[in-house]
């Protein structure tokens, strides 16, 4: 595929984040990349990744939302899993760099409004007090003990 762009690796990423068990709508799309990137891609960026990556057959529409195929797919699970983002961006490029046409395929178009709706829909459910499950746990406060101590028993009351 060429040329690979960054948005086509952070679209792919939050496809495969969002599109686990069944297809995404675009409001899960964009806040799977916002919580990957800490931003949202342009407009007419996403609008030009969802075409690029469903013409060379990586994305489709299935069910009201959208998913990976089959070579996307293996794409992501070459992934390192353990690998931080800038890592996986990088890892998903040189896959998309590596890939080959396989036949004609049907490409999405996106509208602005539509892409334009489902972030301003993120953005209002970040400020809700309703919980998002896109959003990383806080990690707990750790005790400032040395391992391996213990602490003492209370008193014993007579």
């Amino acid at each position: 595929m060429y040329p690979v762009h960054d948005v086509d690796a952070i679209l792919l990423l939050a496809l495969s984040l969002s599109a686990k068990r069944r297809p995404a709508e675009l409001v899960e799309i964009i806040a799977a990349a916002d919580l990957t990137q800490g931003a949202i891609p342009s407009v007419t960026k996403l609008i030009e990744s969802f075409y690029r990556l469903s013409a060379y057959g990586l994305i489709i529409e299935m069910e009201g939302g959208y998913t990976l195929t089959p070579d996307a797919q293996q794409m992501m699970a070459v992934q390192r899993k353990k690998a931080d983002t800038p890592e996986r961006i990088f890892g998903i490029k040189e896959c998309l760099a590596d890939y080959n046409l396989n036949g004609e395929h049907n490409a999405i178009l996106l509208t602005e409004e539509q892409l334009g709706a489902a972030v301003l829909a993120h953005h209002a459910s970040k400020n809700t007090t309703g919980r998002n499950l896109l959003v990383p746990k806080p990690k707990a406060a750790e005790a400032n003990q040395r391992p391996g101590q213990r602490k003492p028993f209370p008193a014993r009351r007579r």
